[in-house]
């Protein structure tokens, strides 16, 4: 598994400041992609433990208050085992931090049953569609992307959207 960048301090990919991490790998390729320079497997750097590490390092500040994965695509089944490693070290050492996730594929259909959402807090799921384009959107570019509160609806066996 690769990664294309971190981001040390991110104020635009969920609340308050955050480590952001973009995984490289997509399949997607959505029209007009904010970040096509992720698409392909083969670019960006190894993710390893190190990489862990330095991110969990970095997280560990008082005015971080979470972290956020973005791709490419980090649920791709490339990618989705090193997503869950992260996630899982994160929570466990930051059990009162959030992690924020976003995700060309569905809740519902592809992710339900996927470990990783034991420690994920918010999924945007859905893939960007151009023609769908709001930039008034919280969170999300295109108004077919959901926000949804990942511990409700796993809680309440339905999908609980934020907002």
């Amino acid at each position: 598994m690769r990664y294309n960048l971190v981001r040390k301090m991110d104020i635009s990919n969920g609340p308050g400041v955050r480590v952001s991490v973009f995984m490289q790998g997509c399949t997607f390729h959505c029209k007009n992609c904010f970040n096509p320079e992720t698409w392909d497997f083969k670019g960006g750097k190894e993710f390893t433990n190190d990489t862990i590490k330095t991110i969990l390092d970095l997280c560990n500040r008082d005015y971080i208050k979470g972290l956020s994965i973005l791709g490419g695509e980090p649920m791709h089944p490339t990618n989705i085992d090193g997503t869950t490693e992260l996630a899982k070290a994160f929570k466990e050492k930051f059990p009162n931090k959030n992690i924020w996730v976003w995700s060309g594929f569905n809740f519902e259909k592809d992710l339900k049953e996927k470990e990783v959402l034991k420690y994920i807090d918010v999924l945007i799921d859905g893939q960007y569609v151009d023609e769908l384009h709001d930039p008034t959107l919280k969170w999300r570019g295109s108004s077919n992307q959901r926000v949804i509160d990942v511990k409700k609806s796993l809680k309440d066996n339905k999908t609980i959207l934020m907002i």
